[in-house]
């Protein structure tokens, strides 16, 4: 006999601005509590010692977490120059302590041009990717190294907000799979003194912003003071904002929630698209193929 899940129905995303010191998970079930959701999951987590953007899905939202997940993020990152430590952060044990040589920001600049563009990443032990079906975290804490293979990621902006004598901030933008802490540790390294990562904020996520996430105090304030959190829900397609919409007819939306392809006469090139049933109703995620059809690839519950 199946278990039957606790919680309401609850469809939909909520942008979250996550605080510091708080695993993505807790924050994910603290949220769900709050909503009294009965379906939840998020789109990547972030290390403890970030905060910022994260876009948690509720029921049918959690259908399309992948696809968010391989979209483009946004970053803050603050770094303290000439200390290098076990997890690339500030939460980890020092492993070196280098002098910082004197720079000016044309030799910050020339370093940072280096890394835009698209780049090679050996990922940190101290990541969650995984190895044998194990993080990488775990064979780290048990004093194990694990060979990882060079990653492409692209660096689409990196900008320089700030320069001290040993520390400087930067602004990122990257593709999936980029990890900040590498970044700046690769970068200490190029300016020959070693760096990590002091604070970390997410600025972007699937195309949400900090402008859109609420910190986790204010629902918390707004649930204590009796009211409904279901307004501040994003609607599930929303997820897949950068996708194209295609209006189906009646028969094409029977054959579509069918599972069944459809040809579309005045449909050109491929990818992902979003499928609605008239205006307003929300089918689901498809695709468009080389032979001009579109196919249903995720599609939500029609009740």
């Amino acid at each position: 006999m199946s278990r039957r899940r606790k919680g309401r129905p609850v469809n939909g995303l909520l942008v979250v601005d996550k605080p510091a010191g708080m695993t993505s998970n807790k924050l994910l079930q603290a949220v769900r509590h709050l909503l009294g959701a009965a379906k939840a999951g998020h789109t990547g987590a972030l290390d403890p010692l970030a905060t910022g953007v994260l876009p948690l899905c509720f029921g049918e939202a959690t259908k399309f977490s992948q696809w968010m997940l391989d979209s483009d993020k946004g970053y803050l990152a603050r770094a303290r120059l000439g200390v290098t430590t076990e997890t690339g952060d500030s939460d980890g044990e020092v492993v070196s302590t280098d002098p910082v040589p004197e720079l000016d920001e044309d030799r910050l600049e020339s370093v940072l041009a280096s890394f835009r563009g698209e780049i090679e990443q050996i990922p940190s032990m101290y990541s969650a990717l995984k190895h044998n079906g194990r993080p990488l975290y775990e064979y780290a804490r048990e004093g194990i190294d694990v060979e990882r293979p060079p990653r492409p990621v692209t660096i689409r902006e990196l900008v320089l907000e700030s320069q001290g004598a040993d520390e400087f901030e930067i602004r990122v933008t990257c593709t999936k799979g980029t990890y900040i802490r590498t970044l700046v540790e690769d970068i200490g390294q190029a300016l020959g003194c070693g760096a990590h990562v002091t604070a970390l904020r997410r600025t972007l996520a699937a195309g949400y912003t900090l402008e859109q996430a609420m910190p986790l105090e204010e629902l918390v304030r707004r649930r204590e003071g009796g009211e409904s959190l279901d307004p501040l829900l994003y609607p599930v397609e929303s997820a897949l904002a950068g996708c194209p919409a295609i209006t189906l007819d009646d028969d094409e939306s029977r054959s579509i929630l069918n599972g069944q392809a459809v040809r579309m006469k005045s449909q050109s090139g491929t990818g992902s698209v979003r499928l609605y049933h008239g205006a307003e109703r929300f089918l689901g995620l498809g695709e468009v193929t080389p032979a001009g059809e579109v196919a249903p690839r995720r599609l939500v519950r029609q009740d």
